[in-house]
């Protein structure tokens, strides 16, 4: 029911009750952030069973209990857009089904005055996450969220004031000594950013995951806020609503309506039923556009894009790509090796699965033998015999050259993380082992000629899987496996960049979230003679991409699109 006053939510919340606030942008589920209980409690009710909460602190003198705090995460945590940011945790009292098996917590302080004088009442920090239930949208509404949220929370507090557009929270971390947003929203969005050559009338429809929305205006490229993932209706009806909205705000009218390559995306659907002509950028090349634009950059630029999932012009799944873009066009000069993904979208929640896709690569069908390795042992006879089947005839196995399952396989691997409940959680698990520095033993990623036709150079995993198989059966340490595995990485990714020539290096993709990835390519590219860009206003992740959109189309109106795949 409704809570009579903030006096009565502050008791329950001490209590261990979970209570859904209306605040700025939508509701929050508090809960005592130190009452394992109660977080266990909430994780039930919200079916989310391991992502991480964020925790809204009193002070920066709390957060520093729990938390390190160097200058630019005091900083960028204290400012007033008073964004989520993700810090290195120390402990101290927070319950450790808040972020479990993470090395970072996402912390954030109060930004609303409601929530300072809740979290003074409370005396202890709160979890705060999003008023919703997974991949459904914010709350705004009390009546909805009475409806909504009715098996989450047992008490509501709310106000007087409408929500007239959901705003989630903004996510940050700091990359090099500088913020960089994971999650543009509340603070950030909808700020225009200034980019040069503009097309008018421009309006990027984003992706699928993390969408956004962008609309160029004459105060420049407007990327809307975090919509969330377009997996259900709910979803897909709070990002048609966005869609609209964004350029009424800003007093622009659409002319041209910007995609995503891929043809079944409920964003591309949107904008070919939007009866604007239509234009469809990569997505990779939308990533390496949004981080040039970003730095007030243009062609000609090597990008490096990785993630997990983009849809290729040869029609197989792209995700670990090298690529030349000039004034004139794009083209691919190299890409991680292709392997299969049996099951092909059930890999994308069972990092096994990419595992055994490697390993059938590296060798052979011996692998399904070898039941000492931990992806292998991950599965019954019977299912090993089906992934098989599927891994030798090509059937439910479709072909990715992924930066993103490559690294899921190895964390599979490393016995990390089997079977994951949401994005990115393997890969972030194996970043969080990593021991701090190089040991000069990075495993190796051959630049080799492409295989079965391919027009571009191939960035060969085969040897580095083959190295790592042999350190883990001589019982090498997990943090030194995945040490080995990004420093091999990083002597890639500038192997490339020498190959390709290009002073200018746009390191972009989800992949580049990840931090000690990012810090490394970024000195190595500087100390061999190049200009790393990474991103900082702009999400290096698939938030990103609409703001891609709408620059890779306005550059290419004055030309044509050249590709190779």
């Amino acid at each position: 029911g409704l809570a009579a006053d903030a006096a009565g939510a502050v008791a329950a919340i001490r209590d261990g009750a979970i209570v859904a606030v209306k605040g700025i942008g939508g509701f929050h589920l508090l809960a005592d952030a130190c009452n394992e209980a109660a977080v266990a409690r909430l994780r039930d009710r919200k079916g989310r069973p391991e992502k991480p909460f964020a925790v809204m602190f009193q002070d920066r003198d709390e957060v520093a209990r729990c938390c390190r705090l160097g200058p630019a995460a005091e900083r960028l945590l204290s400012g007033p857009e008073r964004p989520i940011v993700l810090l290195p945790w120390e402990g101290g009292a927070i319950a450790p089904s808040v972020a479990p098996g993470n090395a970072r917590l996402g912390a954030l302080l109060p930004y609303s005055p409601l929530h300072h004088l809740l979290l003074e009442d409370i005396g202890r920090p709160v979890v705060a996450t999003s008023g919703n239930l997974s991949d459904e949208p914010i709350v705004t509404d009390e009546g909805v969220a009475l409806h909504r949220l009715a098996g989450v929370a047992d008490l509501f507090l709310v106000h007087d004031r409408p929500i007239v557009r959901p705003v989630d929270d903004t996510v940050a971390q700091v990359v090099g000594g500088e913020a960089q947003l994971l999650r543009r929203a509340r603070g950030y969005a909808p700020a225009p950013i200034a980019v040069a050559g503009l097309a008018d009338g421009v309006l990027a429809h984003g992706a699928h995951l993390k969408a956004t929305v962008a609309v160029a205006t004459p105060a420049g490229l407007v990327l809307g806020q975090h919509l969330g993932d377009l997996e259900s209706e709910a979803a897909r009806e709070a990002y048609a609503t966005g869609l609209a909205d964004l350029p009424r705000l800003h007093g622009a009218t659409p002319r041209i309506a910007v995609r995503d390559l891929h043809p079944d995306y409920a964003s591309s659907h949107l904008a070919e039923a939007s009866g604007r002509p239509v234009v469809a950028v990569q997505h990779h090349v939308a990533h390496v556009a949004a981080c040039l634009a970003e730095h007030g950059l243009g062609p000609p630029a090597l990008g490096i894009a990785w993630d997990g999932t983009g849809y290729g012009p040869d029609g197989t799944i792209w995700g670990g790509e090298f690529l030349h873009v000039t004034e004139a066009g794009w083209r691919r000069i190299a890409r991680l090796r292709p392997f299969r993904l049996p099951g092909g979208e059930a890999a994308v929640r069972e990092p096994r699965r990419a595992a055994l896709g490697l390993l059938q690569e590296v060798m052979g069908d011996a692998c399904f033998e070898r039941r000492d390795l931990v992806p292998v042992a991950a599965f019954g006879a019977g299912e090993l015999k089906v992934l098989r089947t599927m891994l030798a005839r090509g059937v439910n196995a479709p072909v990715t050259s992924s930066a993103g399952r490559l690294f899921d396989g190895v964390a599979a691997l490393c016995g990390l993380c089997q079977v994951g409940s949401y994005e990115g959680q393997a890969a972030a698990g194996l970043e969080a082992v990593a021991t701090a520095r190089p040991d000069g033993e990075a495993y190796p990623f051959p630049l080799r000629a492409g295989e079965d036709g391919a027009t571009c150079l191939e960035v060969d995993w085969r040897p580095a899987i083959a190295a790592m198989i042999g350190d883990i059966e001589a019982g090498a340490a997990v943090g030194v496996i995945s040490a080995r595995f990004h420093d091999g990485l990083v002597r890639a990714i500038v192997e490339v960049a020498r190959h390709a020539g290009q002073h200018v290096v746009a390191l972009t993709g989800g992949c580049f979230q990840n931090v000690r990835l990012t810090e490394a390519a970024s000195q190595a590219l500087e100390r061999a003679g190049f200009r790393p860009l990474c991103h900082r206003r702009v999400p290096p992740n698939d938030g990103g991409i609409a703001f891609g959109q709408a620059v890779w189309a306005s550059w290419m109106a004055r030309t044509g699109e050249a590709s190779c795949a």
